[in-house]
């Protein structure tokens, strides 16, 4: 090689060693997109509920893979009202794009205690909403909350209703329920109005946490109440084997409000599945993440119903349940 070629030759070199430090460096340099995130506070660990695995399976049906799409950011309330505040709050700091709340009560005041513009999507409400002002109609809530109602006070009448079939002679009718979660005003309006025209009189029994249950059913015990209907709540889905257990010692003939408690041992149910109400949530969350306001999707409201019965149970109890009961039922657990 000529020596006058040499010093091109070096330089060439060394600008291809500089590019080639350069460009990956570059690279290296661009800021990567944030994933959207979404926060939810779970009564137990993520993933261990149907319900958690069906919201998952809602997102992915609309194309959305966690880790690559979105990111789950989740907080253990272990089934304590108290902790919902908290876990909330440490949640809108992040902050995330959507909060996921279980249902109304508790979960949601918390949300809404901690913020007022962040998207708020509620899978399951067992309130009713307009009634308790939280939105201003189920067609255009405004704000920043949206989500499923689960009719819970219009379906606490059939509850009752269903009950009297099976067993004609009650008249006595426990109510066990979670004040801690809400004051289900609603709830108790339209069951005391349903229990007048049914000649039931009802008694009232609180819980806040799993540990007051055994009080509130030895109080029933006492009172010799002859049946129970349990408003809903998140203990009471968490803890389904353990409501059911506390009846079955009791003897107790309970009506509850998601299948999962008679699936566990509990007489029976009637209500929405929770599972599938979870799964269309990821409707709502895919939606907001997409530019939708929350204050403008209508709160979606269930069109099925299932009627429950653990006939075993039934048979332990010494109850012969009426074939106009069974014909109603859309599903028995032998």
């Amino acid at each position: 090689m000529d020596d006058r070629d040499t010093p091109l030759c070096c330089f060439l070199t060394h600008l291809a060693f500089c590019l080639f430090l350069f460009i990956p460096l570059a690279v290296l340099g661009q800021p990567t997109a944030r994933l959207p995130r979404i926060g939810h506070v779970s009564g137990g660990p993520w993933g261990t509920f149907p319900t958690h695995q069906a919201f998952m399976a809602g997102m992915r049906e609309h194309g959305y893979v966690e880790g690559r799409d979105f990111v789950m950011e989740v907080r253990n309330s272990e089934g304590k009202a108290e902790r919902y505040v908290e876990s909330t709050a440490e949640l809108v700091h992040l902050p995330v794009d959507v909060l996921l709340v279980s249902v109304c009560g508790a979960p949601l005041r918390a949300a809404r205690q901690a913020t007022q513009t962040i998207p708020i999507v509620v899978a399951a409400c067992n309130d009713d909403l307009v009634d308790t002002g939280i939105i201003k109609s189920m067609q255009r809530p405004g704000g920043n909350i949206t989500g499923l109602s689960k009719l819970t006070p219009e379906l606490t009448p059939k509850r009752l209703s269903l009950l009297k079939e099976t067993l004609p002679s009650i008249s006595q009718v426990a109510i066990l329920w979670n004040p801690g979660y809400s004051d289900f005003k609603a709830d108790w309006r339209e069951l005391k109005a349903a229990a007048q025209r049914m000649r039931i009189t009802l008694h009232s029994y609180e819980f806040r946490q799993i540990s007051d249950l055994d009080a509130a059913f030895d109080s029933m015990r006492r009172d010799h109440v002859e049946a129970m209907i349990m408003f809903s709540d998140v203990l009471s889905y968490i803890y389904a084997k353990e409501f059911a257990r506390q009846a079955a010692v009791s003897r107790l003939p309970g009506m509850y409000a998601f299948r999962e408690v008679p699936d566990a041992g509990g007489l029976m149910s009637y209500g929405p599945n929770i599972p599938d109400m979870y799964r269309r949530s990821a409707d709502y969350v895919v939606r907001i993440l997409q530019g939708a306001n929350a204050g403008d999707l209508a709160i979606e409201q269930p069109t099925r119903f299932e009627f429950v019965v653990n006939v075993k149970t039934a048979g332990a109890l010494g109850i012969s349940v009426p074939q106009s009961v069974l014909l109603q039922a859309d599903g028995t657990v032998q």
